[in-house]
């Protein structure tokens, strides 16, 4: 008897589990806002490294778009460590 009273119980506190983990499961808002977000800040480094890229550009004769490119791809690596530590959490 005691034997099935331990497997009933093992039994009731993962039932309960499941329903906690049912009730806690993210709102289909909630995923599309944290989407958003990371999108947001994969986005905003690179485009601020274009910005100050090409502000860069305006300042030297001869170097078109070296410092574009350079800010481009230094965003894309911010963005990226970004997005990477956030998910992290």
């Amino acid at each position: 008897m005691n034997n099935h009273q331990a497997f009933k119980k093992k039994v009731e506190r993962q039932v309960e589990r499941m329903r906690q983990a049912e009730r806690d499961r993210p709102t289909l808002l909630a995923q599309t806002a944290y989407i958003g977000t990371l999108g947001l800040m994969f986005v905003l480094p690179v485009v601020v490294g274009a910005y100050v890229g090409h502000w860069l550009d305006g300042f030297f004769e001869g170097y078109s778009i070296r410092w574009t490119l350079s800010m481009i791809v230094l965003g894309v690596i911010v963005g990226a460590v970004n997005v990477y530590l956030c998910m992290r959490e």
